[in-house]
């Protein structure tokens, strides 16, 4: 009597059974939830409501007749928004322009190895960790012609000292730069010493070699291998321009007048102090549009950038 073959296992039985029906929830997913409902609620919901609010003709409180683009017609026919966006621009090029440059020239100076480099490098980051409100409060002190640099000038003796930019329509929008660089100048000079940090030391001793000397070394060889970190600051600074709001409030609340207005001012008094709702989220909406001009094609770079270095 031959022997009953054994049954070949199958992979149904090689598996445990499944319970059907029932759902298999992520500790991890449970507990980002409600931060992403809460941010989706509160920035993308709030981002959407504006955006309605602005095709409307709402002013103290929101109301749903909806009158096309007129609200944005009417914005860029306003001579304080066109002067705010005038001032943003001038903010952003001279903030972004000056902060680069000092930024460099002070992690060129930290990248000699010189003495006391962790002081001086937590000196030019100090700035960083006090509040914009502060440092736009501190600023309004040093430069104000009754309390500051000017009184102080003309208490050494030099009577007909001037420096009076606070209160100058003309100059007022540049105390904001002073204040903005002395400020962010410091977080430019980490990032451009972390780049300065990872250019390969070879390089350099093959260009000493050859007898180029350090000026060329940096304008030729060393800089032109910090466009990423250059890339990243631009981007960062031009960012903050656009967003900056409590600097302009502690310093000049946008004045005199409102010769130093930025659009985030104008978009605050619109909707809260002139009770013009629609067109403070009109503002907003183009401010927003900035912002993702800027952002985006950052991501992508960095996307990119990411993408490429996988594939090799």
């Amino acid at each position: 009597m031959s022997p009953t073959p054994s049954r070949l296992p199958h992979a149904a039985d090689a598996e445990p059974p499944r319970r059907r029906g029932k759902l298999r929830w992520n500790p991890a997913a449970l507990a980002v939830a409600p931060t992403f409902i809460l941010v989706a609620i509160s920035v993308y919901g709030f981002i959407a409501w504006s955006t309605v609010i602005s095709f409307t003709n709402s002013k103290y409180f929101p109301q749903y007749d909806f009158v096309g683009f007129s609200q944005y017609v009417r914005l860029w026919e306003s001579d304080r928004w066109n002067t705010s966006v005038i001032n943003l621009l001038l903010f952003s090029v001279g903030f972004a322009l000056i902060s680069l440059v000092l930024g460099l020239i002070i992690a060129i100076f930290l990248d000699q190895k010189i003495r006391a480099e962790s002081t001086l490098r937590m000196i030019y980051l100090y700035p960083m960790a006090i509040s914009l409100i502060v440092t736009g409060i501190a600023w309004k002190w040093i430069l104000n012609p009754g309390t500051g640099i000017e009184h102080l000038l003309r208490s050494w003796g030099w009577e007909s000292a001037s420096f009076n930019w606070l209160i100058d329509p003309k100059m007022a929008v540049y105390t904001l730069v002073i204040a903005a660089v002395w400020q962010t100048a410091g977080f430019v000079m980490a990032i451009f010493l972390a780049g300065l940090r990872g250019v390969d030391s070879e390089i350099v001793k093959a260009a000493q070699l050859e007898g180029a000397g350090a000026f060329r070394i940096y304008t030729c060889i060393i800089i032109p291998m910090l466009r990423t970190s250059m890339f990243s600051a631009i981007v960062i600074l031009v960012y903050q321009a656009v967003r900056s709001f409590d600097l302009v409030v502690a310093m000049t609340n946008g004045g005199p007048g409102y010769s130093s207005d930025l659009p985030t001012t104008f978009m605050y008094n619109s909707t809260f102090l002139r009770g013009q709702m629609a067109q403070g989220s009109a503002s907003a909406v183009m401010i927003l549009l900035v912002v993702i001009a800027i952002v985006v094609p950052y991501l992508y770079a960095e996307f990119k950038h990411e993408r490429n270095n996988s594939s090799h």
